[in-house]
């Protein structure tokens, strides 16, 4: 629309009104709202990547890289040693190596026996504690999670001395009762080893299952009791399928960390012959690494184990996803 205006010298002009201000279309809105969300979500996430790529990707890729080169001396073993690459042979030797594949299998024998009664002792204790039959609630959570707090170190050296005879009172007072029992013998050398770690980190897990039980809607507990149901029935049907998640969790974390077995082993090889220090498979690396100084046998176990638990987490994982559908689907 415009406007006639006079000028002094009678000119008639007409001056255009200003046009309205454009409005940004809803697209454009929905554009700048994401890039928005993009540019937060990156700044929340770039510490976790550096952290991933500092402490995992870049030993992995080191490792990677070590496992294919060797030290070798040149001619008849006179002269300089030198890095070569070698390929595949630092894994070949690894995985043809008797007391490589003997640790592989000291290790699932650990596994085997204490992950269940990792899992299986932590629920039952936050299980008890959740169901209000122990009093002193928070003494009780405080003495268990205690044994968590001693460095593994320590409480190896403590169960060491509990092990050893003519040290030990256990010993003493279990041969005045004519019992004699050597802890550290070539069939009893692995459960000591499985009570160390039970002792240590049993009280942590019970913790974490006791704080999911405290997330299960009190209503789904008092209509159990409503239905009849008795405390072992609600436990075991109701509260344990409500925490399957963190069930889950810690046995993955646990089978992680079984897998590394280390410290418990090398402090009690100093009291007994029964353990080597090829005991387990990063006690093999230990001993490529730092007694053999053969670096590239040392990086190559390394991967070897890495793969072997990404494998066993992996298949965990799936297992464990079937059975949460397979159990829906059943519903």
């Amino acid at each position: 629309m415009t406007t006639p205006v006079t000028t002094p010298a009678s000119t008639p002009v007409r001056v255009s009104a200003a046009a309205p201000a454009s409005t940004p279309s809803p697209r454009t809105g929905r554009k700048s709202a994401r890039r928005r969300e993009l540019g937060a979500a990156g700044a929340l996430m770039t510490p976790f990547f550096v952290l991933m790529v500092t402490v995992f990707l870049i030993p992995v890729g080191t490792a990677v890289w070590l496992s294919f080169f060797s030290d070798d001396q040149p001619g008849l073993g006179f002269g300089p040693e030198r890095t070569v690459f070698v390929g595949m042979r630092s894994y070949t030797a690894v995985l043809t190596d008797p007391t490589f594949l003997s640790g592989l299998g000291t290790v699932v024998l650990y596994c085997v026996i204490y992950i269940p009664l990792m899992v299986t002792g932590a629920l039952a204790l936050a299980l008890l504690l959740d169901s209000g039959v122990v009093r002193l609630r928070s003494w009780a959570q405080l003495g268990l999670f205690l044994p968590h707090a001693v460095p593994g170190i320590i409480a190896a050296i403590i169960w060491l001395y509990l092990y050893t005879p003519g040290l030990s009172p256990v010993i003493d007072l279990l041969g005045k009762a004519d019992l004699t029992i050597d802890f550290l013998g070539v069939h009893t050398v692995v459960p000591s080893i499985v009570n160390i770690a039970l002792w240590s980190n049993l009280g942590y897990n019970m913790v974490v299952f006791y704080a999911a039980l405290q997330a299960v809607p009190r209503e789904v507990i008092e209509a159990s009791v409503v239905d009849g149901a008795g405390p072992v029935r609600t436990a075991v049907q109701i509260k344990t399928p409500l925490v399957r998640s963190s069930v889950v969790m810690v046995a993955l974390f646990t089978l992680i960390f079984a897998l590394q077995l280390f410290t418990e082993p090398m402090l009690l090889s100093q009291s007994t012959p029964m353990i080597s220090s090829r005991f387990s498979p990063s006690m093999y690396i230990y001993d490529a690494a730092f007694t053999r100084n053969n670096y590239g046998l040392a990086a190559a176990a390394s991967v070897v184990l890495l793969v072997c638990t990404i494998a066993l987490s992996y298949g965990v994982t799936r297992w464990t996803n079937r059975s949460a559908a397979a159990e829906e689907d059943a519903r």
